[in-house]
């Protein structure tokens, strides 16, 4: 009866409840949402390089200074991943969202009235790479849990926000920067991602009810609660004040000593206690943030592929261009590159999800293939020595990429990974370990670049770091086999346990019935 009240108390933030996962409903809402903060975030990140040469100009700042930014912003927006999984757990996603747009919205407007580059890393940097993080991340998880059999297509159609965004915001931008200038663009983007609260307010959470239960109510509710034992038919049947419900059970059912007389009240009190503490089981509470993920070997592998990975993920995009000019090849030329990247991404994610839709395939092996055709991409970059050879390559990697980048996570709430119930804490951690490649990832390849004075070792060290990706994810699925295998015995002898108990109860009720017989004939 408690749990009533509380679905009762709110009803405009009451949470959808479906009997199974709908696979649609609200769902759909979810995922127009999730389009919108994927482009208001990820796509304001990698559009923001139009803002370099006027930061540099004003603050009269190297390269290297102003691209930290972004390395912070970026850092600080997986690194704190976790922190957004405890605020989910504790105040809800819808919240959580709507708090992070506030903040990137604070920080990128705050940002326009900025005076040197130290002042950007704090508010572009932390400010809004903390809300890029409450925002993102919750939005993501929340999606995974309105779908199922459409989960991976879902997901991937609703990530290309990001690449549709790179196309629309960085050619706006620029125009409006010419009639404006940079601080004044910048303080309208800043405007502009407010609009992630508006995304937030539609994440309604999701309650599902399994639909026995429904089924199980009966039209009418007692007035009070009684239980009667029937000797000659051996049934009980109990009627519930807080339910409403009328269960029947055969005496395999009925706990404790169920040979007690009918006239005794001592027998009635006891199962009635007992019969009380089952119908109304205390509710779990909900971990704000559970590492036992940590002590999942398939886990631990999924997330040092992650760690791995990362390091080829934003390379290429960095160094596309100074490797296309340090090979001759024009500036407009090198932007189309560029742009064929990011249109070859989109048909990459759209491709996955639809192959990773199918029925019936192992998902964990579709990716591998895909991290190690990625791997090969990155290989094939220092080979090309002409415009027509990097454009193969940018495309081939763009598409390989977007299979990969709009996938992984979404892979977390598969059964070979850790599975839906505890996606969200494993997302928290998993994009947590992510950040400490994502930080050390570019400042790397800057270092080989600067020793080597070669780009192609930029990419080759992406490459080897693919690599051991592929590695560890070709390792996640023996590692969650082996588990189940010994996790089976127990499970045999538990549900051993329960089918032998039954009969025994059985048996005493059919001996004690056998002389209640025997008496009667012999009185005859």
């Amino acid at each position: 009866s408690k749990m009533t009240v509380k679905a009762v108390k709110m009803p405009c933030t009451a949470p959808n409840v479906y009997p199974k996962v709908p696979d649609g409903g609200w769902g759909w809402t979810i995922a127009f949402a999730f389009f919108f903060v994927e482009a208001l975030t990820y796509g304001i990140i990698k559009s923001f390089g139009v803002f370099f040469n006027d930061l540099m100009e004003s603050f009269d700042e190297t390269n290297s200074r102003i691209s930290w930014i972004i390395s912070i912003c970026v850092f600080v927006q997986t690194f704190t991943a976790p922190l957004s999984t405890v605020l989910s757990n504790r105040f809800g996603h819808r919240l959580v969202v709507m708090a992070g747009g506030v903040l990137i919205s604070t920080g990128m407007v705050t940002a326009s009235f900025a005076r040197n580059v130290v002042d950007m890393y704090i508010t572009i940097g932390v400010i809004s790479g903390l809300g890029y993080c409450l925002s993102f991340l919750p939005t993501v998880t929340i999606l995974s849990q309105y779908f199922d059999k459409r989960r991976s297509l879902v997901t991937a159609v609703a990530s290309t926000g990001e690449c549709f965004a790179v196309f629309s915001f960085a050619p706006a931008i620029t125009a409006l920067k010419e009639q404006i200038g940079w601080r004044y663009s910048l303080l309208s983007v800043g405007v502009l991602q407010l609009s992630i609260v508006i995304c937030g307010s539609l994440l309604r959470p999701i309650v599902i009810k399994e639909q026995e239960e429904v089924k199980a109510q009966p039209p009418e509710e007692p007035a009070e609660t009684k239980y009667m034992l029937e000797n000659e038919q051996t049934r009980t049947s109990i009627e519930s004040i807080d339910s409403g419900v009328e269960i029947t059970t055969s005496p395999s059912n009925v706990p404790g000593k169920t040979k007690a007389e009918p006239k005794s009240e001592e027998p009635k009190e006891h199962v009635q206690i007992h019969v009380e503490n089952n119908s109304t089981p205390p509710e779990p509470k909900t971990k704000l943030l559970d590492f036992s993920v940590m002590r999942d070997y398939s886990f631990i592998c999924y997330a040092f592929f992650g760690l791995f990975a990362t390091l080829g993920f934003f390379a290429p995009s960095l160094y596309i261009i100074p490797l296309s000019r340090s090979l001759g090849i024009g500036k407009d030329h090198s932007a189309y590159i560029l742009s064929a990247m990011a249109i070859a991404e989109v048909f990459g994610r759209i491709s996955a999800g639809w192959v990773l839709n199918k029925k019936p395939i192992r998902k964990i092996y579709i990716e591998l293939i895909c991290v190690v055709l990625l791997s090969v991409a990155l290989v094939a970059f220092p080979f090309a020595s002409e415009f027509w050879g990097l454009m193969t390559c940018s495309i081939f990697f763009g598409f390989m990429l977007g299979t990969v980048a709009g996938t992984h996570i979404p892979l977390l709430a598969e059964d070979d990974v850790v599975g839906i119930a505890k996606m969200s804490s494993a997302a928290g951690v998993y994009v947590f370990i992510q950040s400490l490649a994502g930080l050390a990832g570019p400042p790397l390849a800057g270092v080989l670049v600067d020793t080597t004075q070669n780009y192609s070792s930029a990419f080759y060290s992406c490459a080897a770091g693919m690599v051991l990706g592929a590695v560890f994810l070709s390792l996640v699925r023996p590692c969650k086999a082996g588990l189940c295998r010994r996790q089976q015995p127990c499970a045999e002898q538990s549900v051993a346990e329960v089918v032998l108990d039954p009969p025994e109860d059985f048996i005493e009720m059919d001996i004690g019935k056998a002389e209640n017989s025997g008496k009667g004939c012999d009185s005859v």
